[in-house]
């Protein structure tokens, strides 16, 4: 019996090999062939994709550019690749590959088709002060595009109950009967997020982990930190993540070494051992109003065993069960989040508490082995 073939269609190939290493593995083990498709990458990255047991393929397409023809010239160049590789399942995920691969494949005659929505992601996201012309018509092209690729595919798999709502449904996306699902977080490999005591002895800590722009939280984190830290000084505001300079929204780097002059952040950019962070820290902060899927830090800093202060928006109210891992408030509220943040420092019981009660959570909700078990029998893999 011939190996089935199934290709993996991403973007950045570090990122895939994060987020799609357990689903890469699961497939390899029920004998198909895998065919890992990226349009970023090093040679480094390519090679941490093969050693799994995959076969990477790299393709071209610009992932923010607006040209339909460099993306039209993208599809037919992808329909070529996949044809040749004669694949039994194409399965894409984020917003352009799930759009253009979903034709390719389709024009490439794949017997079954299958694309991943994780988060609507900026068109969707609404700021404090509204949605830019730009943005909106951003999020036309993008709706009219779903529109095209949707009919195509035989499962739309989403991440929590919000999207499927806020596009197919708002929008009235037509699509094949029974096709929408949703997964849930993809989760973690749980042995790598050790459940972890946090040392009461300590001062108390704050940590938040993200890219440092407006939707992440980073104004509404810094502003609570100010006024807690007048209450407050010993207590410390940590800050992981890299600053997105070509981002409109983004903390801009003079005003961030203004911050950790003055003595109210510790920054230490960008890091590897985020897992070693939210450890040292004791409660796991994002103020988030990204249309995100799930957020992973949250699910991280769940599993080691910490409390969680995020927004009662979607995908990040999919985590945190109010009151027992932690709180949710609503966005942009500075004085929610201080009311929380102090709640912990009168209350340092509730850390471990609270922080128990994630690890048990997350211990259900977030393995991933679970759920790529859930995702191979979604697209009819797994047949055990």
């Amino acid at each position: 019996m011939k190996n089935k073939k199934i290709i993996i269609i991403g973007t950045t190939a570090s990122n895939l090999y994060g987020f799609r290493k357990d689903f890469i593995l699961s497939c390899l083990e029920q004998n198909y062939h895998v065919y890992a498709f990226v349009s970023e990458y090093t040679n480094e990255w390519l090679a941490k994709i093969q050693s799994l047991g995959a076969t990477p393929i790299t393709y071209q397409l610009s992932r923010g550019g607006l040209n339909p023809l460099a993306d039209l010239q993208s599809t037919y160049r992808l329909m070529q690749k996949i044809r040749e590789m004669q694949p039994d399942i194409v399965f894409s995920y984020s917003t352009k590959p799930v759009i253009y691969a979903t034709l390719a494949a389709y024009k490439a005659r794949v017997p079954y088709i299958f694309g991943m929505i994780e988060g609507l992601g900026s068109p969707f996201t609404i700021h404090k002060y509204g949605q830019s012309f730009k943005t909106k018509f951003i999020r036309f092209i993008q709706v009219s595009l779903y529109r095209l690729a949707f009919p195509y595919l035989d499962k739309i798999i989403f991440l929590n109950h919000d999207d499927p709502k806020d596009l197919v449904d708002k929008y009235n996306i037509s699509h094949k009967t029974n096709a929408i699902e949703v997964l849930g977080p993809i989760g973690l490999n749980l042995q790598d997020y050790v459940y972890t005591k946090w040392d009461d002895q300590k001062n108390l800590s704050f940590i938040f982990v993200a890219r440092l722009i407006a939707e992440k939280g980073i104004f509404e984190y810094l502003e609570a930190a100010k006024i807690v830290k007048k209450q407050y000084p010993e207590v410390l505001f940590k800050i992981i993540g890299g600053l997105d300079t070509e981002n409109p929204t983004g903390l801009k780097q003079a005003e961030l070494d203004r911050l950790i002059e003055t003595g109210i952040i510790a920054y230490d950019g960008f890091v590897t051992d985020v897992d070693e962070r939210i450890r040292n820290s004791a409660v796991f902060v994002l103020p988030s109003y990204y249309r995100e899927g799930v957020p992973r830090s949250t699910q991280e800093a769940m599993a080691i065993g910490r409390p969680v202060i995020t927004t009662d928006v979607p995908g990040c109210h999919e985590t945190v069960v109010e009151g027992v891992t932690g709180f949710l408030i609503p966005k942009w509220d500075v004085t929610a989040l201080v009311k929380k943040m102090i709640h912990f420092i009168e209350h340092p019981e509730q850390v471990n508490a609270m922080g128990y009660q994630g690890f048990l959570y997350a211990k259900k909700n977030f393995n991933a082995d679970l759920i790529n078990h859930r995702l191979l029998q979604i697209i009819g893999i797994n047949h055990s």
